[in-house]
């Protein structure tokens, strides 16, 4: 199929429409419908994966789900997520996008905590029909473990990669990946990543998915296999999504040009 072609995926971390210091889920409603208006001038093809924030987090660490299987507890973490992906859809549907949550645990099977396979055929359909599927990091099931939690972070590179998206953004909580002095790293390349790493720290808050170092491994990881660019970027900055959308360079650039 060709639905893909010039496709753009978004991806809303989880610490900007919740509040993530919460153990149990804080939507930030205001945040996500001032995303929605960002959002809905942008008419190409648009896939929106969100993190789970204080949905998902608190109960997968609660329920151990990435030291061994848990029956109720991948069952109450995945419920959790669903609730948050509901709020998201429905502010989009608010604001003029026709958007429709694709839950992971329903079309994808991992291995070892690594997407193994993920049924698209409806996503590119979606796409073809103007609808906005919307993602989000999840509890799917593992053919090795049981079940795995499988972040957004994850996701996004995966279809990006398997759908051959040409504009990546991952909006987060800061103005891309930070050094030492809180100042933000224009470019991120293999060959700077081992001196700008040990300045990327993991979440603050209870995060079961590597924080932003797990991000931009996964981008790097992307960036090398599909000269595909990333850029993290603050979403919690009003415009910024919209200036993503639209084309503009900025936060962090994850890439493999030189």
């Amino acid at each position: 199929m060709d639905s893909s072609k010039n496709l753009t995926i978004l991806k809303l971390g989880g610490s900007v429409i919740t509040d993530k210091r919460a153990e149990d889920g804080v939507v930030r409603v205001n945040e996500i419908q001032r995303m929605a208006k960002e959002i809905s001038s942008f008419k190409g093809k648009l896939i929106i994966v969100h993190g789970a924030g204080s949905f998902g987090h608190p109960q997968a660490k609660r329920f151990a789900l990435n030291e061994k299987f848990n029956l109720s507890g991948s069952l109450i973490t995945h419920i959790s997520v669903k609730e948050l992906c509901r709020t998201v859809v429905d502010v989009l549907n608010e604001n003029g996008i026709c958007a429709v949550g694709v839950h992971p645990m329903c079309c994808m099977i991992a291995d070892n905590g690594r997407i193994k396979a993920m049924f698209l055929d409806q996503i590119y359909c979606m796409l073809e029909r103007g609808i906005v599927p919307v993602l989000h990091g999840d509890v799917v099931m593992d053919s090795s473990l049981g079940t795995s939690v499988i972040s957004g972070d994850q996701i996004v590179p995966y279809i990006a990669k398997q759908m051959k998206a040409s504009l990546l953004g991952i909006g987060s909580a800061t103005e891309g990946v930070l050094d030492d002095k809180s100042s933000t790293i224009p470019i991120i390349t293999s060959n700077n990543f081992e001196d700008v790493k040990k300045h990327i720290r993991g979440s603050e808050n209870t995060d079961v998915t590597g924080g932003m170092l797990g991000k931009v491994k996964e981008m790097l990881d992307l960036s090398d296999s599909t000269n595909t660019t990333s850029h993290i970027f603050d979403a919690g900055k009003p415009g910024n999504i919209e200036r993503f959308l639209k084309g503009e360079k900025i936060g962090t650039a994850i890439t493999n040009e030189q």
